[in-house]
Formats: C-alpha cells, structure tokens, sequence
C-alpha cells in the first residue's frame, strides 16, 4: 500500500510544482471574476441609460404625421433614459438620398419607410441601417413598434373608435402582478423572483458542469501521462520497483489529489464570484444547493477512478495522442449526452429518464450530482444505491484496466486490435 501512495504523492508533487499547474490555479479564478464583472456591467448597459437615437421615417401613406409624433413624444416622456429622436419626416422617397447618405455616415442610426398601403394592412416597414455594423435590433423593434402604435391609432381614428374607449381597454387589457413563493414548510413561505428562479436553475447546471470538467477534463492528464511515460522508457524504471497494478492506481490517486485541489479553488472562486454578482449586479439573492457538497466529493472520486481507470488502459496500448483519439471518441460521447440534456433533467430531476441514467455507472456522478442541485427531494434510497452501484463498479473497471495495462504498457510498435485486448483481459 505504501508504494502506491508514494506513487500518488510523486504524480501529485510533479504536476503541483509546475509553474504552468501554478498560473492555471491563479489565472482561472480570475477569469471566472472577470466574466462575472463584465456581464454585470454589461446587464446594466442593457437596462440602465445610454445615448439618445437618432432616426428618420417616410411616411408614403401621407396620413400618420400626427400620429407618429405623438407615438415618439409618448416614448421618450416614459423613457426620459434611452429616447429615440425623430430627426426627419418625410412624406415621399423621391429625395431620400440625403438621408441614406447619413445613414451611411453615422449621423442618423437608421431610416424607416411605411409603405403607402400601410394602413390598409397589405403594405410594409422597411429599415434601413449600416451595413458595416452590427444592427440594432433593440432599435429596430423599438421604433417598429412605435410605428405600428402610430397605423394602429390612425385606424381607430378611421373607424371612429374614441381614445377613451381605447384608454378603457388598455386599463382591461392590463396584466395581473404575479409572484411565486416557495413554501418550504408550513410555517415558512419565501417569495422568489424569477431572477433568482434562473439563477436557481443555472446552479443545478453549475455543479453538473464542475463534475464534468472535473472528471472528463481533469482525467485527460492520465492518458498523457501514460503515453508521455510509455514512450519515454520511464515506465519500464517504474515497473522494476513496483507491479502495474500499483503503478496506476498509485496514478490515478495522485491526479485525483491534483483534481480536488483544482476543483475546490475553481469552485470556490465561482461561488464566491456567483455571491458577490448576484448581490451588486443582479440585487438578487443567491442560493446554492451547498448541502450537497459530501455527495459531490463522493461522485467526484468515485467518477474520476472509474474515468481515469478507462484512460489509463486506453494510454497503455496508444503509442502517441492521435492514436488514443479514435478510442476516446465513444467514451467522450457518452459523457456529453448528459450535457446535452441537462435542462430537460434538471426540469424533471425525478423523471424517468433521470432516474434511469442515474444508474448508468459511467454517468451516474454526473446525472446524480444534477438531479441532488436542481431538487431537495431526492430520496436517500436512491442516492445511497447509486453510490453503492459506482463502489461496485470501479473496482471491476480497475481490474479489467489493470489487466489490459500491465500487457500494454510493454509493447510498442503497432496498436494491438479488439482481439488482442480481449485475450489479454481472458488471462488470468
């Protein structure tokens, strides 16, 4: 047993000492902080004030002149922040060049043209932007609304319709306030909003992708590792003082030591960056499901044995990193299939499909660490019988992966074929 810990502690001191080990640890959390930064300050661009907009409208219909007016007047008296200026009214296209041409130049932020059929319902609105720059579809949906706010007064107008009647179905058309409350228990209710509803939902993916990015992305190392090694002739050194089996085991322990000190600084990096946005940015409370931390550590371990067990059999029989990518290629679809639909199981943490692929051994930590973040009624039978079925399953992964590494670190040259790995795993 010691030989195997002195392997994993000399795996993990060769990779923690390493200056590239050391600025990853650094640089991601600030990264992390900074994208929580800039989308912060990005949400308040969005929401909060910026400069006025300058357009200009032909109105071929020759009768919404008044009306158009009184829709852009109304606009800019209920959003004294972001006002859209009504710089021309035309009432034909016949000289519009001009106004193109400031299009062109910056000097008007788009152009709008109201078919002369418009008002009779079979003609059309026609913007006109920059080519050279992103559109603005905020702008372009604010003043198309504006404008058919404009058709949809002239009509009333036209059919006698008085705005008093109008004010009167505005006021019954108007939306009921609504609000969700959790109701934790019977003598405790919490009213959430929906800010905090998506933040909820994006914590469930949250711990979901920490696991897969611990797992699959962190285990990557093994099969470097492997490889690195095999072809350097230092496992042969390695072998002389120790058997295979202790060898990777001894590996795989000292990359997981690496994983959970990479993932808790990531993780705590992201929590504590996650707090301070949604308090300064988003004024929303944040709740994370931290309750589920132990059963993360055991998915985490659990998963990253059985993950890496594979890699470590799938090094031992590569020569180089291109040869290892056409056998990875199906074990990498299986672990994504979660992620593509993790906001199905994170809606029905208790469906049917969550629960069966649940039990699925390699996707059991990932599917289980989803459903435990989005729901609190997880039963403990069930969370108790999927770390059971992963005990049970990782040691027979090991085996078999031991069985195929200690052949196949030793041979070089050509990859053996399926039927070669077979006979090695039918050996005593």
């Amino acid at each position: 047993m010691w030989k195997i810990l002195k392997i994993a502690q000399r795996e993990y001191l060769d990779v923690v000492k390493t200056k590239t080990f050391i600025l990853s640890i650094l640089f991601t959390p600030a990264i992390i902080g900074i994208v929580i930064f800039v989308s912060g300050r990005t949400q308040r661009s969005v929401t909060g004030p910026r400069p006025p907009r300058e357009v200009a409208v032909a109105d071929l219909t020759n009768q919404l002149t008044d009306e158009i007016k009184d829709s852009f007047e109304q606009h800019n008296e209920s959003n004294p922040q972001r006002q859209i200026l009504l710089q021309e009214l035309l009432s034909d296209t016949s000289s519009d060049e001009p106004i193109k041409q400031k299009v062109r130049d910056g000097q008007l932020n788009a152009y709008f043209v109201l078919d002369k059929d418009s008002v009779e319902g079979t003609g059309k609105i026609q913007s006109f932007t920059r080519s050279t720059k992103i559109i603005d579809l905020d702008l372009i949906s604010n003043v198309e609304n504006l404008l058919n706010s404009a058709i949809f007064n002239r009509r009333c107008k036209l059919k006698d319709v008085s705005q008093e009647l109008l004010a009167q179905i505005g006021e019954l058309r108007r939306q009921v306030p609504s609000e969700i409350i959790d109701i934790g228990s019977a003598s405790e209710q919490k009213r959430i909003n929906k800010g905090e509803q998506i933040a909820k939902t994006m914590a469930s993916f949250f711990f979901m992708f920490m696991m897969f990015m611990g797992i699959f992305g962190m285990g990557q190392h093994m099969l470097t590792s492997v490889i690195e090694e095999k072809n350097s002739r230092v496992i042969e050194v390695l072998l002389s003082a120790v058997s295979p089996f202790e060898l990777m085991t001894g590996k795989i322990l000292g990359l997981a030591g690496i994983s959970l000190t990479v993932m808790s600084l990531w993780s705590a990096a992201a929590i504590g960056s996650a707090y301070y946005g949604a308090a300064h940015w988003w004024n929303i409370t944040l709740e994370l499901p931290i309750g589920i931390l132990p059963y993360f550590v055991i998915y985490f371990i659990l998963g990253f044995i059985m993950f890496s067990s594979f890699l470590a059999g799938i090094g031992s029989i590569c020569n180089t990193i291109k040869e290892s990518q056409s056998l990875m290629m199906p074990i990498s679809i299986i672990f994504i299939l979660p992620m593509v639909a993790w906001f199905h199981l994170a809606q029905q943490p208790d469906g049917p499909l969550a629960r069966v692929l649940s039990f699925v051994p390699p996707l059991t930590p990932i599917v289980m660490t989803l459903r435990l973040a989005a729901s609190r009624d997880i039963s403990f039978l069930e969370i108790f019988a999927s770390i059971i079925l992963l005990a049970v399953f990782v040691p027979i992964v090991m085996w078999l992966a031991a069985k195929v590494f200690r052949t196949g670190i030793l041979m070089y040259g050509k990859r053996p074929g399926p039927r070669e790995v077979l006979r090695w795993l039918k050996q005593s």
